[in-house]
C-alpha cells in the first residue's frame, strides 16, 4: 500500500492581503495539486518571480510552477471571462496551462449581469460594504437562491438557455427597483461569455475524485482560500465580509474532499494590519502613520488598486483565527516594512465602551469601531531584514517581535517573509 499523501490548507489570518499568493508559491514548489476552494475574481494574488510580476485573480499561484495540478473547486465563482482572460494572459507571458488547469463541473458561473447587480447594488445601499463590483456577492446568492448556472450546465443548451433566460428577466427587474439601467449590450455580454463554455467544459473536472485519488496515491496536495478569516460569512466582521467562507473548514466543502484528509493549516499574518474596504480596523494608525506604512508596504489592493487601510499588529483578530481555523502553523510575512520603524505597537486586547477588557474577538462587529486596543510597545530593530536568509541572522529585537507574534497567536512561526522575492523567505525550525 502506498504512503497516504499529505493536504495543507493556506488562510488568511487578517482581513485578506496577508501575502497568501507568495506562501503559496514558495510551498507548491514540494506538492503536486494545488487548488483553490473559494472566493472569485475580487482576490489578488501578488507574486514575483525573477523580475516579473503576476498579479492572479482566480488561477492558483502554484501554476507559476512548472509540472503542478491546479484546480478551481466547486467553492468558486468563476468568471468566465475574466478566467480566459487571465489564462491566456499567462499563455502569452511563457506559462504552460495545457493539462494543468482544471475547473470544477459543481463550480458557479459568474456571468455579466452579476456584475451590473453588484455595482447597482453597492451605488444604491445607504450603508456601504465597499464590495470590488465583481459580482461576487450578487453570484452567491444565486448559489444559495438554488438558481445559479454551473460548469456542468453549460452542457446542456436547453437547461442553460432557460436558466439564463430566467436571470435576464430578474436582473432587469432587480434593475428597475434599483433605479439603474443595464447596458444597452447586456444581452450580448452574456452571449458572449456563454460563447467560452465550451473551452471551459474541455478543462471541467471533478477536483474531489482528483485529490482524493492523488491522496491516496501518496501525493501531496495545497490547498488555498482567497481574503482572510476576518472577511468569512460567518466568522467575520459581519456585514462587512465576503459571500463565502474563507477559513480552513471551507477547504474541505469547496473542493469536495473529506476533512479527515487535512493534515495542516498553515494562517498567513502580515507583520502588521491592513483593511480594503468598510467596517471597522481596530489598531488604525493616525494619518500620518497610516500613509507611511503604505508606502513602505506597497498597500494598494491588487484587484482594484484602492489604498488600503493600515494598523498595528492585532492579536486578538490573529488570536481568534488560530482558533476558528485550527491553526498549525503560521507564516508572517512583510516583515521587512517595520524595518525603519523606532517601536511598534502590538494590540493584545480590546477595551470595551463599559469599561471591560476582553482577550476576545467580538461578534458584535458595531462594538468593534468603539473598542481601544491595548497595546503594549516593542522596540525596533532598524535594521534592513531584506537580504536575511536565517533565523538567526535577523536582528535580535526581529526574532523578539516574532517570538510576541507566536506567542500571541497561539501558533508556532514557521516561514517569514521579508521582501516580495521568492528568495526572500525564511523557514524557522
Amino acid at each position: 500500500m502506498p504512503q497516504q499523501g499529505t493536504c495543507t490548507v493556506i488562510v488568511g489570518c487578517q482581513w485578506g492581503d496577508e501575502g497568501k499568493g507568495k506562501i503559496v508559491d514558495v510551498l507548491a514548489e514540494d506538492v503536486d495539486i494545488v487548488a483553490r476552494y473559494q472566493g472569485g475574481a475580487n482576490a489578488g494574488h501578488t507574486v514575483k518571480v525573477g523580475e516579473e510580476l503576476f498579479v492572479l485573480h482566480q488561477i492558483p499561484s502554484g501554476i507559476l510552477h512548472d509540472g503542478k495540478r491546479c484546480l478551481l473547486g466547486n467553492g468558486v465563482v468563476l468568471d468566465i471571462v475574466q478566467f480566459f482572460q487571465e489564462y491566456d494572459a499567462l499563455v502569452a507571458r511563457g506559462i504552460e496551462l495545457d493539462g494543468h488547469v482544471g475547473v470544477s463541473l459543481r463550480a458557479q458561473l459568474l456571468l455579466p449581469y452579476h456584475r451590473l447587480l453588484d455595482q447597482a447594488s453597492e451605488s444604491s445601499a445607504a450603508e456601504k460594504i465597499g464590495t470590488t463590483g465583481r459580482g461576487i456577492g450578487p453570484a452567491y446568492e444565486d448559489k444559495a437562491g438554488r438558481r445559479g448556472v454551473r460548469v456542468a450546465d453549460l452542457g446542456n443548451a436547453e437547461r442553460l438557455a432557460k436558466r439564463v433566460g430566467e436571470a435576464r428577466e430578474r436582473t432587469r427587474r432587480r434593475l428597475e427597483l434599483l433605479g439603474a439601467k443595464g447596458p444597452a449590450d447586456l444581452d450580448r455580454a452574456i452571449d458572449e461569455a456563454l460563447a467560452l463554455g465550451p473551452r471551459l467544459l474541455d478543462i471541467a473536472c471533478d477536483p474531489g475524485l482528483e485529490i482524493t485519488t492523488a491522496l491516496r496515491a501518496g501525493r501531496r496536495v495545497l490547498l488555498e482560500g482567497a481574503q482572510g478569516t476576518a472577511l468569512d460569512l460567518d466568522h467575520g466582521t459581519y456585514p462587512f465580509v465576503t459571500s463565502s467562507n474563507t477559513t480552513a473548514a471551507a477547504a474541505a466543502t469547496g473542493t469536495g474532499i473529506g476533512p479527515t484528509w487535512i493534515d495542516a493549516v498553515v494562517g498567513v499574518v502580515k507583520a502588521y494590519t491592513t483593511r480594503v474596504g468598510e467596517g471597522p480596523l481596530p489598531t488604525a494608525l493616525d494619518p500620518d502613520m497610516d500613509e507611511k506604512v503604505r508606502q513602505l508596504g506597497g498597500e494598494f489592493g491588487a484587484t482594484t488598486g484602492r489604498p488600503r487601510r493600515c494598523g498595528w499588529f492585532d492579536s486578538v483578530i490573529t488570536r481568534y483565527a488560530s482558533q476558528v481555523n485550527g491553526l498549525t502553523g503560521v507564516a508572517v510575512t512583510k516583515l521587512d516594512v517595520l524595518d525603519t520603524l523606532p517601536e511598534l505597537k502590538v494590540a493584545t486586547a480590546y477595551k470595551l465602551p463599559d469599561g471591560c477588557v476582553t482577550e476576545s474577538f467580538p461578534a458584535d462587529t458595531w462594538s468593534l469601531s468603539a473598542v481601544e486596543p491595548v497595546y503594549e510597545t516593542l522596540p525596533g530593530w532598524l535594521a534592513p531584514t531584506g537580504n536575511v536568509r536565517r533565523l538567526a541572522d535577523l536582528p535580535r529585537n526581529a526574532r523578539a517581535y516574532l517570538d510576541r507574534i507566536e506567542e500571541l497567536t497561539r501558533a508556532p512561526v514557521q516561514w517569514v517573509s521579508v521582501g516580495v522575492k521568492r528568495s526572500q523567505i525564511i523557514p524557522v525550525g
